[in-house]
């Protein structure tokens, strides 16, 4: 079939589109600005990524092929291993507390109680609030030696300011601080996901576990927990994606006080953006985001693998 036939089909008898033709124009058109957006913005910066894994390159002068190299400088770099090991501890940390809150409060706020939509606001706006300015206030209530949290701590146990926690100023309590920042904040969000689950909750399997005299703890355990796996799935997916790639909670809790705090609060994608724009190693950094990328794929794909054995 030669370009002429072809194009006499694609057109009618004067040479006007089909009405097949101008439809798929029409869809395309539709599609095309948020597939141009993902090309250029999110597409093609991975492809070049991944070039750049293999490469030496300060954005100035030619790039050098190093082949693996930038990723055998990972497996002795202190630093990368420091801010993995932070990126997981930070993760285990935010990932159970923030499903067991965002639970418990979607559970108690599906009841009828007083004010119940008011609460729902209340747990919901800091998700929605500005990070740099509750950040700032967050800041400010667990300062060492002016915020409401210290002062209140030393007028009930009576221990000197000097002795109590620097949160966010100390090393050995900054990540417990992030993790309990990062809880307040993103709890909303999911309890408002639980919430959802629990409207797709059949009321008939509560009555019939009531009839067989189950208390409320075991028409929990029974019922709504088994009830909303495929929503526990999908919170848990995206809180540990969401806590492996996470940056801008740290960088406006600690200012880039990392190096005072001996690393603590350095995590992966963090170093990603100093080995790029600070040390201009592009090659390097991308190789660290690579392997991000990889441990994330990882996770995805296990999750995925225990969602279908849980499924059948």
């Amino acid at each position: 079939m030669n370009n002429e036939t072809v194009l006499r089909q694609k057109t009618g008898k004067n040479g006007v589109l089909s009405k097949k033709v101008k439809d798929h124009l029409v869809a395309y058109s539709f599609i095309a600005p948020n597939f141009i957006g993902f090309a250029v913005f999110t597409l093609v910066p991975m492809v070049f990524a991944f070039i750049l894994a293999f490469v030496k390159w300060d954005g100035a002068n030619p790039m050098q092929f190093l082949g693996i190299d930038n990723f055998l400088r990972l497996m002795k770099d202190p630093t990368f291993h420091k801010a993995l090991w932070n990126t997981i501890v930070y993760t285990i940390g935010v990932v159970p507390f923030t499903m067991a809150c965002a639970l418990a409060l979607a559970v108690l706020l599906n009841q009828h109680i007083l004010a119940r939509n008011f609460m729902r606001t209340v747990f919901f706006f800091p998700y929605v609030a500005s990070l740099v300015a509750v950040a700032a206030v967050w800041n400010f209530i667990f300062s060492p030696t002016m915020g409401p949290v210290n002062n209140i701590l030393n007028w009930i146990t009576g221990i000197p300011i000097e002795q109590l926690p620097r949160w966010a100023a100390d090393k050995d309590w900054a990540m417990f601080t992030v993790v309990l920042f990062t809880v307040w904040k993103n709890m909303g969000y999911y309890m408002v996901i639980y919430l959802a689950g629990l409207q797709g909750v059949n009321p008939e399997l509560y009555e019939a576990a009531e009839l067989d005299g189950a208390n409320r703890w075991k028409r929990f355990v029974n019922v709504t927990i088994p009830q909303l796996a495929p929503t526990t799935f999908f919170v848990l997916m995206i809180l540990i994606i969401n806590s492996f790639k996470v940056y801008d909670i740290f960088i406006n809790l600690f200012a880039g006080a990392d190096n005072q705090l001996n690393d603590a609060t350095r995590v992966l994608v963090y170093q990603i953006y100093n080995t790029a724009f600070r040390s201009l190693d592009y090659g390097y950094s991308s190789a660290m985001a690579i392997v991000l990328f990889l441990l994330v794929l990882g996770i995805t794909v296990i999750q995925f693998r225990f969602e279908k054995k849980y499924g059948q």
